[in-house]
């Protein structure tokens, strides 16, 4: 089984920052995307950032130049260093990760429990 914990979540300003990070644990073999969505109330979830084992970014059009994805593959961690943040980036945040257990299994997709981001003031 594969775990992936999220922290970091939390209310802030506009204009402000926020850091999200999860790390997976658990049985690991190898993990090729990471990524995180969210989900805001009464919205579908969507894809915010996502980052391969290479290092190759994508992002969602709406946070580029203010969200920076990485990723630490030794630790098997990832963030979320979000600025300038806004009203509408208000959501419930969940990390994904393609996480393979072992040499010939197949990748399957994991999920975190998701984090609230609140930005009011």
């Amino acid at each position: 089984q594969v775990q992936l914990v999220e922290s970091g979540g939390g209310l802030v300003q506009p204009g402000g920052s926020l850091r999200l990070s999860c790390a997976a644990s658990g049985s690991i073999f190898s993990i090729n995307r990471m990524g995180w969505y969210r989900q805001a109330p009464g919205k579908q979830r969507e894809l915010v950032a996502d980052i391969t084992s290479l290092g190759i970014r994508n992002y969602e059009d709406s946070v580029k130049g203010r969200f920076t994805i990485s990723r630490d593959n030794a630790k098997n961690t990832v963030s979320l260093q979000m600025n300038s943040l806004k009203p509408e980036d208000t959501a419930v945040y969940y990390c994904n990760a393609g996480v393979q257990s072992s040499l010939y299994r197949a990748f399957r997709d994991y999920w975190g429990q998701g984090t609230q981001v609140t930005v009011s003031s």
